[in-house]
């Protein structure tokens, strides 16, 4: 969806102008299967506020606001670097209705005010962390999830959301694709890599269990591979390296044999399937969030090249990574069964080609 010219004028230094992500905020709050009644003079405390994912969320409820000051939606972020999310939020910071509180979850949290809606989206997600700091990957998901169920607890809110991951799934060789909520293959918990997928294993059982004894409405996202604009290029993940490669007019070089699969789902199409589990999804139950088409990481660098045949670049394969830190992932296939999304209403729209076109560009401002 383009935004009117004028509109686009009129929030020029105000919030946020690159005009890629705002095409995106203006698609995701008119979307019509999100009751967006619910969020009004709300208060939503987002951990993990200044992360990929988690941001766009913050983005989206503030920019409810601007199309409409009647909403009067309050957005606590909760980061563990408040210089840092400063910088990522600085064209937020002069309004009232969104602060910033530095906690790094392995305290209690200490908010007096009134909290609606906890979304927790706070977690380490690139494989770099997973071999460099994997007690500082898990902890968010165990600790930090007790924390915030007791204070979902304490505030009777009216929904909780626990990002999870497509990484609970483990091993699935020998699970036909597409996978739905109750496959699981087999995860090695000695394996210092599954700090990340064995501790979001943990962070559902957490929420399924607050949710039996206290009556926590929580609901559970598992995200598969999110790209867009705002993604970190030095992340970690195979799809930033190649838009990185690209912004910068490098040819690709792969370091495997690019035949394992992924299943790429843009930002925008991602950003209404939490919102839409948030408020309708069922108690104590996972939805996948991804796009239902799984694409060869092979496949993926050629289309990133072929939406730029003028830069003439191409697509290497090298040997191996030279990476030490990162950690390979034992996953070769990986797709969603998105059914039971879509029984909620939700419809995946960006095809990859545009998905990562809008990346590429948004860079560019």
């Amino acid at each position: 969806m383009v935004l009117n010219p004028l509109f686009l004028l009129k929030l020029k230094n105000k919030m946020l102008t690159n005009p890629i992500i705002l095409e995106d905020l203006e698609n995701i709050t008119s979307n019509k299967i999100i009751n967006w009644e619910r969020f009004r003079n709300k208060t939503i405390l987002i951990t993990g506020a200044s992360g990929f994912l988690p941001s766009y969320l913050v983005y989206s409820l503030l920019y409810l606001n601007h199309k409409d000051s009647n909403f009067k939606i309050k957005v606590i972020g909760l980061v563990r670097n408040l210089g840092k999310a400063t910088i990522k939020f600085k064209d937020f910071i002069q309004y009232s209705n969104f602060r910033l509180v530095e906690n790094n979850l392995m305290h209690e949290i200490s908010i007096n005010e009134k909290i609606d809606f906890i979304i927790h989206a706070a977690s380490q997600a690139s494989p770099v962390f997973y071999k460099t700091d994997p007690v500082g990957t898990l902890m968010p998901n165990i600790v930090g999830s007790i924390h915030l169920l007791q204070l979902a607890i304490k505030n009777k809110v009216e929904g909780f959301l626990f990002f999870s991951s497509g990484e609970v799934y483990g091993l699935t060789e020998n699970i036909s694709m597409p996978i739905n909520e109750n496959d699981y293959g087999y995860s090695d918990p000695t394996q210092v890599r599954s700090c990340y997928g064995e501790s979001k294993r943990m962070g559902e059982n957490l929420c399924v269990c607050y949710a039996h004894q206290h009556h926590v409405p929580a609901k559970i996202v598992r995200p598969f591979h999110t790209y867009g604009p705002g993604c970190s290029l030095d992340d970690g993940r195979v799809f930033a390296d190649f838009v990185k490669n690209i912004t910068l007019n490098e040819d690709i070089n792969m370091n495997s044999d690019g035949q394992a699969t992924r299943a790429f789902c843009y930002i925008s199409d991602a950003t209404i399937g939490f919102l839409k589990i948030l408020l309708n999804g069922k108690i104590a139950e996972p939805y996948n969030v991804g796009s239902p088409y799984e694409t060869k990481i092979i496949e993926l660098a050629e289309i990133l090249v072929s939406l730029y045949p003028e830069k003439k670049l191409k697509v290497k394969k090298l040997a191996t990574r030279d990476d030490l830190n990162y950690v390979k992932s034992p996953i070769n296939r990986s797709c969603p069964d998105i059914s039971k999304l879509k029984n909620l209403g939700w419809e995946y729209t960006i095809s990859i080609q545009v998905g990562f076109k809008r990346m590429v560009e948004s860079y560019n401002y």
